[in-house]
């Protein structure tokens, strides 16, 4: 297994002062995957007055020592290094109620989570891998580590760490992984709202459709506002999947950017609320859109996501059954009022919200491709789209006499009457056109 040299010296640091030390976890298992792991961890039977005596001559990180992490700051990276230890019970589901020091480095290992990260490897001393990490790797599964009811409960995140795991790795949750991840998932509840949000994201971003419908009762754990809508008949002509389903393939569908994978998570969620039967059976969900915005609006508070984020994805979702079209004269406003950026993510929301329905029928692609390049086109002229971007100013119209509110409101007509093409952006013809409009603020407060 390949090392990094700065990573190498400070095994053979450890191991020049009489201590056992491995690369352990994530970077192991992501190296036996062919993957370049984005860092790495030690661990050592070396105490933390230990470490820091071998690494005194360099800059050491001492936030985890009552826990046995020193961190040594090297020029090419920190470096984790934890002494073997085992953990008490987690009675919060969150952090364990002790930490004890081991000798071993099986010790430390049986703390872990799943079997493919409860591997170490030393230059030296070869694999630990104590709990078949390496077949099970290799067989593509997801094992915990000894008993997986116990893992679930000591820390309840680890089973969101092992949906994503199961679809970021290709791995699928033997019986009693699964079993015991789906019956302890209501753990959930007592882990930070931001630890659950900041997995959930990552798994957004790797996950397949069939990873969302496997473990569609976790997320419904985790999210409570997704649980009924798993397995719900929409009674449409128009979607052959039940709502989570569908959900789950728009979800795959859109591009693997978080305010994309949020907006396309959430886009439905107000279905439930809305859902009324006709006289012949049909379902309907008027005003599903605007009531989805509500709920993805809770939802992202309460799982404190950064605000950037949610004032993204809530006008996403809010906006996401009024169509764009390919009409450039509509686009242009549109663009003027909400910004490509905006427009792109609508588009793509939308086409994979139409391409989810399951039914075979059209689903909108030429159109949706239509739309696209009229918008790449807009973009490409630089089109004028605010006020910043007319070719005259306030001082302009000052020069011609206007003074004033008179100056805002004849800007915003000339932007108005170049929006709609009745004008065009050039100087001469905007002021031409000003020249004929009242020049002064008509409003007078009352004396």
């Amino acid at each position: 297994m390949y090392l990094p040299d700065y990573i190498q010296n400070c095994i053979a640091a450890l191991e020049g002062a009489g201590f056992a030390a491995y690369a352990v976890g994530g970077c192991v298992r992501d190296s036996l995957l062919g993957l370049t792991p984005h860092d790495y961890d030690l661990c050592t039977n070396a105490l933390p007055e230990q470490t820091k005596e071998v690494f005194h001559d360099y800059r050491l990180v001492l936030a985890g020592e009552k826990h046995g992490t020193v961190t040594v700051v090297t020029p090419e990276g920190n470096v984790e290094i934890t002494t073997f230890r085992t953990e008490g019970d987690y009675r919060d589901s969150r952090h364990p109620d002790w930490v004890k020091f081991v000798p071993d480095i099986e010790g430390d290992l049986s703390r872990r989570d799943f079997t493919v990260n409860a591997m170490a490897y030393s230059p030296t001393r070869g694999f630990a891998d104590p709990f078949g990490g390496r077949i099970d790797l290799q067989n593509h599964i997801l094992r915990a580590v000894g008993d997986p009811e116990a893992r679930f409960s000591e820390d309840a995140l680890r089973i969101l760490r092992g949906v994503r795991f199961s679809a970021k790795y290709g791995l699928t949750p033997e019986g009693a992984t699964l079993n015991a991840m789906i019956s302890q998932a209501s753990l959930l509840e007592k882990i930070a709202r931001e630890r659950v949000f900041d997995e959930l994201g990552k798994y957004l971003l790797v996950a397949k459709t069939e990873d969302l419908c496997r473990f569609a009762p976790i997320l419904g754990a985790a999210i409570p506002e997704l649980a009924p809508m798993i397995g719900f008949d929409q009674h449409s002509p128009h979607h052959a999947y039940d709502l989570f389903t569908h959900t789950a393939h728009v979800v795959a569908g859109v591009p693997a950017e978080p305010v994309l994978r949020w907006a396309a998570l959430l886009h439905d969620t107000g279905k439930i609320a809305t859902f009324t039967r006709d006289a012949t059976g049909r379902g309907h969900f008027y005003g599903h859109a605007r009531e989805s915005a509500r709920i993805a609006d809770g939802v992202l508070r309460r799982l404190k996501a950064p605000t950037a984020l949610r004032e993204a994805v809530v006008p996403l979702i809010d906006r996401h059954m009024t169509r764009l079209l390919p009409d450039p004269k509509i686009l242009r406003r549109q663009a003027a009022k909400f910004g490509f950026p905006f427009l792109y993510a609508l588009l793509a929301l939308q086409e994979a919200d139409m391409g989810s329905k399951g039914t075979g029928e059209d689903d909108g692609s030429i159109l949706f491709a239509e739309t696209d390049r009229l918008l790449h086109q807009l973009e490409a002229e630089h089109a004028c789209l605010s006020l910043k971007d007319l070719a005259v100013n306030g001082n302009d119209l000052m020069a011609l006499g206007y003074s004033g509110r008179a100056i805002g409101v004849c800007l915003n007509t000339l932007l108005g009457e170049v929006l709609e093409q009745r004008l065009p952006n050039e100087k001469r013809s905007l002021l031409a056109f000003a020249a004929g409009q009242p020049k002064t603020d008509s409003y007078r407060k009352d004396s």
